[in-house]
Order: structure tokens, then C-alpha cells, then sequence
């Protein structure tokens, strides 16, 4: 029974090539992206997943009362960790980490600059970061010890790991310590990289503030015994900071570990999304392309139903059951899917490589017996949902009508198989319109004024001696022709990196708390970046008290409610009375997914922790070169590690970026499936009406009114696939903009761009089958 089904399957294939092929490659398409997403998908569901205690691992964070809203934060006091520890019979570990730093390792003359940060002593019990030396208890019991990646100790010290115990490190050129344990290096499923760790007790005798409830900063990590509810111990833990600071607004609560990757994003204290939104998105994507293609095989298979009538006919006339027809059709589509899924295999190893490019990712093909039995799933599922109605359709027709010629299309078949063809073409449409949109707002997040100027404006870290002799640093970068000017500061402008709500100020609410972005500058800084000024003046060497002044930005002076702001005097905690000086006027310091908040500014050179230079345009490289050179002057032993401003705000935009390489790509592949289907119909429906086209050309149409005959059909359904397509596309793309706070407008030039791509797109895939027929000679149309 198998070998005939076999048999007669390829014999059809044989037959009717054209169709077999577009069936092929347009499976083959859709089965491609549909992998390649399914990869990506996976990829992005184990972000994290690997730890041994992942259910019962934790985070906690905060929710922070402010006058209009609720921030949550991840940021927590530094003694927090130890206490819970201590006070919480739950909690199993807790431990404490810094933010990670790139920092320079010695051994001997040896320099290497690498990542890492300060950790509590259980880290490595609640992190499932194996140890290949040391024991998890031990490795940070003393605050002058160092744990080591795998990678890092062999760089260093080109031993073993366990030759490495006992090794000092020198840090910073300042500071020694000993390798007391060596891990495995972190797997790329980590949201976290790290190449080593120091002792959190290290950090804290270096930062006294971390001693303090009202500080914020480190992250706090804990792991709670099984057995264990989180949401009640959520409920426990709510006003714990509060009863050790009387003065805070702040509710703890307890986050999974490994959720915080995809569901990361919070608005006014509600979890509301993060990367999972573009896992179910492209998750959506891989489904519609996927019933795209399974479309263009049922129309096709329906279209050409009229040619096997006969084999059907005579199948039943001599005993078949229906039964046996709808298997034989099913088995047709199944084996074209898997004959798709093979050469949807080799190209999505072809282009694994460019997709992980594009995804930042380092994804391989897993060759497990459980991928490969998905494989197997995908492809019968496939094969299943594109053969079905087909098998149904062609499987009812009655022996009696076939042998009279009375099988003919009915009209329910023919607007299912227009209906389709509607489908098709709004999903389509529907991506085209995302394209566009996603690609606009990109470029105008990239371009937009931010109310500086980021162009040619080098960055780098103040480390080593460079932090002694920074004044006479900057003056000499000064003196090189190719800057512009030069200054430091405690920030990074790329995101919130400290704040307070600190301050008190003539007539304010005693009620109200706002929080300000605390910004550490050195003079000439506004000048640098140039930031406009919009009353008062900048910090100036001119006046040797100006480290008592302040400076804001045009929300927080309209948020004080302070109409006459300069010559005013505010207190910042309450312990430093600090006088306006100037008004600058607002600039992003955080990515548009945000409105602009309310900053302050106060010059404290000593606590700048980033050079900022501006550099001109067309003597960069060797401006850099120069500036290199001073730098190696001025801290030997160090490496010159510098980023372009620019380049690290479009970083901000990543996942967007991303999001607009791969729907370009997505929307051309979902096009062409559907370019395939349609031409495959016009291939069709032009044999079909051969003769009427011949008897036409005789009476006298032209090539051009034939054209037309034939386009009209298909430019009614796209027509119609643009109706439907472009309600739902606004709604779509509507509430994907709104994340951000700053967007572009949706004009409807946008949606009339994508109905004419798509128009035009149709029209050019029927018309060259419609050119071909209209200029073929009648007698050759009238022939049988």
C-alpha cells in the first residue's frame, strides 16, 4: 500500500513540475524562517535557565513611591543581603554584587582588562557557576581573595586551575590578591558575563555608603528554602526597609531569577512586559509565515483539482473508500513537507551564521534526538494542515459527475480559494506596514536632537593614576589640535545612574517626593557637549566657590515650581546648601522610551569618572593616536579603551535594531511565499482560459486589455487584503510605539506607501504570466 501511494505520489510530482516546485520552495521558505525563529525562540526561553536552584532562586527589588509615579529598580541597600540572611528564616543564601566594571589584572608585567564585580560570600551557593578550584563556602570567606574564570587564570598564568591557588593578582596596579578559586567560564546563556570576582566585604571597607539604609546601588540576590511561598514572602518582606529607615517609601519584593530576562520591563509598578513581547511577536511571524506557504499549496492543489477528476473517479468507480483517497492526498503533502523541511535544514545552515550576526547570538543546530523528532512533528503537522483540505475537497468528488464532465468550480470554492489568497496578501501587507514603521522610528531614535551634540565624542574610563593627575591631563588633551575640548563626568548619559530625592527647596510640598538625576561634572563639560544654557551661566574656573552652585535642567525647575530659579538656594540632604547658578536646557539622558526627568548638575571633579572628549571630524584618527599617546604617558600599564558617544547611545537601541533586520527580512520571505502562490494561480488560471484568451485576440482585444482580463482578478483580492490589512496594522504598530515616549507620527502616506508595494508587487508577478498569454498566436490558443 506505501509503495503505491510512493509511486503514484511521484508520478504526480512528475507531472505537474511547476506546481511541485512552487509547493517545494514555498514550503521550503516558510519552513526556513520558521526554524531559524523557532531556534531564536528557544535560545531565548534558556537565557538563565541552567541553575540548579532556578525555582527557587530570586531576586529582590524595589518599588520606590514618588509624587506621580512608582519606580521599580533592582538597586537595594547594601547591607540588605546579610540582614535578610540573618532576620528571615526562609531564606536559604542571600548575597550581595556590585554593578561589573572592566578592570586591568597583573601578574608581573602581564596587563589584562577584564569584567567583574564584587560579590557576597554565598554567590557561588546560589549561582550554579561551577567551580573547577576552591570550594563554594570558602573562595570569598576572606576579602583578599579573587575567584577566577577558566579563561582569565589560563591568560594569566598559563597553569592548571589548580596550580593557580595561592597566585596573587595585582588589581589596578593598586591592589593585591589571592586566587582562591577558579570557575568555569560563564555559559553564553547567562544574562550575565563575568570574567572574575572580588569580595563584597572588600567593597564595602572601600564604600562606606553601602553601609547605609537609605543608599542604594549593589543588587541583592537570595535562594528560599523549598517548601517556601514567594508570594507570600513577598508580602513578609514589603515594609522591611522601612522599619530600618523611617524616612523611605520604598516596598520590597522577590522577582525569579531567570523571569527577569524576558519579563524585565516595569511601568508604575506593574510588570508590563520586556523581551517576551518579541518572543510571542516572532513567534506570530513564524506562524503566519508558515500558513502562508501552507496556503499557496492548498490553492494550488484545489486550483489543479479538475486534472486528477478522472483519477478519482475511477479510483471510486472501482471500490476505493474515501477514506483511502483523503490518505493518499495527506501522504502527498506530508512527503512534499518533508522534502521541504530537508532543504529548509541545509539553508538554515547556510544562514545560521549571518542570522546569529544579526540576533547577537551564538546559536548551533542541536542534533538531539529531541530536535530531531520536532523536526519530524513540524513536519507532519505541516504536511497535515497544507494537505487537509485539499484531501477533503478533492476526495468528495462523485465518480457519475467526473465521467460527464460536470466537475466544475463552485462558487464556495472559488471564494475559499480567493479567500486565501486575501489571507495571504493581509499578513503580508501586515508585515510590509511593520517594516516600514519599525525602520522610521529606528532612524529617528538614532537622529533625533538630543538636545546635545553626541557626534565625535570620544569616552573613556578615569582609572589608575589618571584619577591623581586628571586636571593636568585634560589640559594637555586640550593643547592637541584635533580636540575641540575636554572635561570629565560621574555619568554616563546613557540611562539613570544615580539619583536622590534628596532635596529641599523654597516653597516645595513637605509631601512630595521627586526624584532627581544627580550629575557629576567637571568644569567645561556643559561646553563640551555642548548643551545649551538656557539662563544663568556654567560652571567656570572664574569663581572658586562654584562647587557650592547648582545647575538644572527646565523639568526639574518646572517641577520645584520655581519661577525666578537663579540666586535661589536649595539643600541637598539636608546637609549642603546649594545656589542656582544656571538653567540648562533638557536633554535625553536615557533612551526616548522615556521622558525627559528632572537632572541637577554639581561640579565635583574629584567624583568624575569619565573623560569626554570632542574630537574634529576630519583629524580623528590621528587626534586619537595623540590621545592614546598622553594617556600611556600619564598611566602606564593601563590600556587606552575608548568608545565613540554616538556608538554607545545607538546601543541603547539594539533589540530595535534587531527587531528591523530580522522583519525586513521576515516581510521579504512572507512575500515571496505569497508572490509564489499567486503566480502559481495566474499560471493556472491563464492554461485554463487559453482558448477564451484565443477567441479574443481574433475579435480584436489587445495584448494590453488582455493583460488587464487577467490582472483584475488577482488586483481585487489584493485590493481587498489592503482593506483589511491596514485597520489592523495601525492597531498593531500603534501599540508598539508606545513604549516610547518620543515617536514618530503615523502619517497615512505610510499605509498607502505599503498598499501600492503591494499592489505593484502583485501586479508585476501576475503580469508576467498575463504578457506571456496575451501574446501568444490565437490558431496556437485554439489548437487542441
Amino acid at each position: 500500500m506505501l509503495r503505491h501511494i510512493l509511486l503514484l505520489t511521484f508520478r504526480n510530482f512528475r507531472k505537474q513540475k511547476q506546481s511541485f516546485i512552487i509547493n517545494i520552495v514555498g514550503l521550503a521558505t516558510g519552513l526556513t524562517c520558521a526554524l531559524l525563529i523557532l531556534l531564536w525562540v528557544q535560545d531565548e526561553l534558556k537565557v538563565d535557565q541552567f541553575h540548579e536552584k532556578d525555582e527557587r532562586l530570586f531576586q529582590v527589588m524595589e518599588h520606590q513611591q514618588y509624587a506621580e509615579e512608582i519606580m521599580t529598580t533592582t538597586s537595594t541597600p547594601g547591607i540588605l543581603a546579610e540582614n535578610m540572611a540573618e532576620e528571615f528564616a526562609e531564606v536559604e543564601y542571600a548575597a550581595t554584587t556590585t554593578w561589573a566594571n572592566p578592570n586591568t589584572l597583573s601578574v608581573e608585567d602581564h596587563n589584562i582588562k577584564a569584567e567583574g564585580f564584587y560579590v557576597g560570600p554565598d554567590f557561588f551557593n546560589i549561582f550554579s557557576y561551577s567551580l573547577v578550584a576552591g570550594h563554594p563556602d570558602q573562595v570569598l570567606k576572606d576579602k583578599s581573595t579573587i575567584v577566577l574564570s577558566r579563561s582569565l587564570a589560563k591568560k594569566l598564568f598559563k597553569l592548571s586551575p589548580e596550580e593557580v591557588l595561592g597566585k596573587v593578582v595585582e588589581f589596578q596596579h593598586e591592589k593585591s590578591f589571592i586566587v582562591s578559586g577558579v570557575f568555569e567560564d560563564i555559559p553564553v546563556n547567562s544574562r550575565y558575563q563575568f570574567e572574575y570576582v572580588l569580595s563584597f566585604e572588600k567593597f564595602k571597607d572601600d564604600n562606606d555608603w553601602v553601609l547605609e539604609w537609605g543608599n542604594n546601588g549593589p543588587s541583592t540576590f537570595i535562594t528560599l528554602h523549598e517548601q517556601t511561598d514567594p508570594i507570600l514572602f513577598s508580602k513578609k518582606i514589603a515594609d522591611y526597609v522601612k522599619g530600618k529607615n523611617e524616612d523611605s517609601h520604598v516596598t520590597l519584593f522577590v522577582e525569579s531569577y531567570s523571569d527577569r530576562y524576558l519579563h524585565g520591563r516595569y511601568e508604575n509598578g506593574i510588570r508590563s512586559g520586556g523581551r517576551i513581547e518579541y518572543v510571542r511577536l516572532f513567534s506570530l511571524v513564524a506562524i503566519f509565515i508558515l500558513i502562508i506557504a501552507c496556503i499557496n499549496f492548498m490553492n494550488l492543489s484545489t486550483a489543479r483539482a479538475s486534472l486528477r477528476a478522472k483519477e478519482i473517479g475511477i479510483k471510486k468507480a472501482i471500490g476505493a473508500r474515501r477514506k483511502s483517497i483523503v490518505s493518499q492526498y495527506l501522504s502527498e503533502s506530508i512527503l512534499i513537507s518533508f522534502l521541504s523541511i530537508v532543504i529548509a535544514m541545509g539553508m538554515v545552515y547556510l544562514f545560521l551564521p549571518t542570522f546569529n550576526e544579526i540576533t547577537d547570538k551564538q546559536i548551533v543546530i542541536p542534533f538531539s534526538l529531541s530536535f530531531i523528532a520536532s523536526l519530524l512533528g513540524i513536519a507532519v503537522i505541516t504536511g497535515i494542515l497544507a494537505g487537509s483540505y485539499p484531501a477533503i475537497y478533492l476526495s468528495g468528488f462523485t465518480p457519475v459527475k467526473v465521467f460527464k464532465g460536470e466537475i466544475k468550480g463552485s462558487l464556495w470554492e472559488l471564494w475559499a480559494r480567493r479567500g486565501l489568497v486575501v489571507f495571504q496578501f493581509t499578513l503580508s501587507i501586515i508585515l510590509i506596514v511593520s517594516v516600514f514603521v519599525i525602520y522610521k522610528q529606528v532612524q529617528f531614535v538614532q537622529h533625533k536632537n538630543l538636545g546635545y551634540d553626541k557626534d565625535q565624542v570620544i569616552t573613556f574610563p578615569i582609572e589608575g593614576k589618571l584619577e591623581e593627575n586628571l586636571t593636568p591631563f585634560l589640559s594637555q588633551l586640550k593643547q592637541l589640535p584635533g580636540v575641540v575640548n575636554a572635561s570629565s563626568i560621574g555619568h554616563t548619559l546613557m540611562g539613570r545612574n544615580n539619583n536622590t530625592s534628596g532635596l529641599n527647596w523654597p516653597g516645595k510640598d513637605p509631601q512630595a517626593r521627586i526624584l532627581f538625576e544627580n550629575v557629576r561634572v567637571n568644569h567645561e563639560l556643559i561646553e563640551t557637549l555642548g548643551i545649551p544654557i538656557k539662563s544663568g551661566r556654567s560652571f567656570s574656573r572664574d569663581y572658586s566657590t562654584d562647587t557650592t552652585k547648582i545647575i538644572f535642567n527646565e523639568t526639574a525647575i518646572k517641577v520645584m515650581g520655581l519661577e525666578e530659579p537663579i540666586g535661589q538656594t536649595i539643600r541637598l540632604w539636608d546637609e549642603y546648601d546649594m545656589e542656582i547658578v544656571g538653567v540648562i536646557k533638557d536633554f535625553h539622558f536615557q533612551s526616548l522610551h522615556e521622558n525627559v526627568n528632572p537632572l541637577f548638575m554639581r561640579l565635583t571633579p574629584d567624583e568624575t569618572w569619565n573623560v569626554m572628549a570632542r574630537i574634529v571630524a576630519t583629524q580623528q584618527k590621528e587626534t586619537i593616536t595623540q590621545i592614546q599617546s598622553a594617556y600611556q604617558q600619564f598611566n602606564p600599564g593601563f590600556t587606552f579603551d575608548f568608545t565613540f558617544m554616538d556608538e554607545e547611545y545607538a546601543r541603547l537601541y539594539q533589540a530595535e535594531q534587531r527587531v528591523s533586520a530580522l522583519s525586513k527580512y521576515f516581510a521579504a520571505m512572507a512575500i515571496l511565499i505569497s508572490c509564489l502562490g499567486l503566480f502559481g494561480l495566474a499560471v493556472f488560471t491563464t492554461e485554463r482560459r487559453m482558448k477564451e484568451i484565443g477567441i479574443r485576440k481574433i475579435l480584436g482585444s489587445s495584448s494590453f486589455n488582455i493583460i488587464s482580463l487577467l490582472t483584475n482578478d488577482f488586483s481585487k483580492m489584493v485590493v481587498m487584503a489592503i482593506l483589511i490589512a491596514i485597520p489592523i496594522s495601525y492597531f498593531l504598530i500603534r501599540n508598539w510605539l508606545e513604549r516610547f515616549a518620543y515617536k514618530i507620527e503615523l502619517s497615512i502616506w505610510i499605509f498607502l506607501l505599503a498598499a501600492l508595494a503591494s499592489l505593484i508587487i502583485a501586479w508585476l508577478t501576475v503580469s508576467i504570466q498575463a504578457f506571456k498569454a496575451a501574446n501568444v498566436h490565437p490558431a496556437s490558443c485554439l489548437r487542441d
